[in-house]
């Protein structure tokens, strides 16, 4: 978000799989708007919101409008909440909710855009609860920013490089565009963590940078241009 008004219109994620890319500028009104939109439809500060999105360029405008409204939003498996926001809503799911937003069409869910209109939420938290994975264990703005700061002072990641995601699952993989955001970076989130994907997309992109699976991001070490995380290191800081 503190990137949004110096990058402006680079690009910050694009999605391989939808195709869709979204600029600083436009993630920044995303989630401030919804937000907004989630704050008029009652959530509370320290509320959950299940999250039930595929890692891609929806995910963090999920997880962040959650936050930036003061909610704590929950992506692992809970079975209730008020809220939930998710890809395609299934009338079948298991889950216990009142209100479900949906990014695509889908009986029984209002759109995730219904959220967003003219108006923001200028101010989002601080501090407070931010995020969890289990409903038990809850992360905090300030535990989540400050181990990314200290994430980017250790990986050098600038806002020229461009970052391919390609982790096994989506906290990583948020944790990975947080990262590259936070440094003004453009992250591609691939959907198929393979050697070869890795490769292709990485020489179709101009890649700098590729987090990946630890068999696949051994496979590319000695590239003389690419630098190569092990998707471990963006998550092992927080105990995970």
């Amino acid at each position: 978000m503190a990137a949004a008004p110096i990058q402006g219109d680079q690009p910050a994620v694009s999605d391989v799989r939808t195709g869709e890319v979204l600029s600083y500028a436009q993630f920044m009104r995303r989630v401030t708007r919804a937000a907004a939109g989630l704050r008029r439809q009652g959530l509370r500060y320290g509320e959950p919101v299940l999250i039930d999105v595929p890692l891609g360029a929806s995910l963090p405008v999920a997880v962040h409008s959650v936050a930036w409204a003061g909610g704590v939003a929950v992506l692992g498996h809970a079975r209730s909440a008020r809220m939930m926001i998710t890809q395609r809503h299934d009338e079948t799911s298991a889950v216990d909710v009142e209100q479900v937003y949906s990014f695509q069409p889908a009986p029984g869910a209002k759109s995730f855009s219904e959220l967003i209109n003219d108006r923001s939420l200028e101010f989002g938290p601080l501090a407070g609860p931010a995020l969890t994975l289990d409903g038990e264990r809850v992360f905090d703005h300030d535990e989540l920013a400050t181990d990314l700061r200290r994430l980017a002072a250790r990986l050098v990641i600038g806002k020229d490089d461009i970052v391919i995601d390609a982790v096994s699952e989506p906290f990583r993989g948020l944790r990975v565009v947080d990262l590259a955001m936070m440094s003004g970076a453009h992250v591609v989130v691939a959907h198929e963590p393979s050697l070869v994907g890795c490769r292709v997309l990485a020489a179709e992109r101009r890649a700098t940078i590729v987090v990946a699976p630890y068999e696949v991001a051994r496979r590319l070490l000695g590239d003389p241009i690419l630098r190569v995380v092990d998707e471990r290191a963006v998550v092992s800081s927080l105990g995970l």
